[in-house]
């Protein structure tokens, strides 16, 4: 009975390791006040060896592109959009055309208008990631970024 024990407890360990969730990027924030009604948010995957993670501007028909969604809010408005820095262009097999995407970590900006002296900006952002065999299905992440 107790090697059965044993034996039932030594499987379940096993295939829960076997089994563990890919999670290859871990989002991270940051605000700066620029100005008394003004801010810079930062928004930074890092992106573990060997995964990427795809651009904001790619031509339709490949893998889904970041993007982000701001909540309505009286606190502060988005000014204009979030940009990137260069991304790799490069063809993709599996898609069949050129894609954009980031190795290793990469950093996004908001600029925003502050109404008020704080303002919490609470969003939305949806990515995809993919490594030389596989891609991930696109996965959606709340953020809650305070600006003091």
């Amino acid at each position: 009975m107790k090697n059965l024990i044993l034996l039932t407890v030594g499987l379940l360990f096993g295939l829960t390791a076997s089994s563990q969730i890919l999670k290859p990027v871990k989002w991270s924030y940051a605000a700066k006040k620029t100005s008394k009604n003004e801010a810079t948010l930062y928004l930074k995957a890092t992106i573990d060896e060997g995964w990427h993670l795809y651009s904001q501007y790619m031509a339709d028909g490949g893998p889904v592109k970041t993007s982000f969604k701001f909540a309505s809010s009286k606190a502060y408005s988005p000014v204009g959009k979030t940009t990137e820095p260069k991304p790799i262009v490069k063809f993709e097999k599996s898609f069949d055309m050129n894609v954009s995407y980031f190795e290793k970590s990469v950093i996004f900006q908001q600029k925003v208008k502050l109404t008020g002296a704080n303002a919490t900006v609470k969003g939305t952002l949806e990515y995809m990631v993919c490594d030389d065999s596989q891609c991930l299905p696109p996965e959606t992440v709340e953020f809650s970024i305070p600006v003091k």
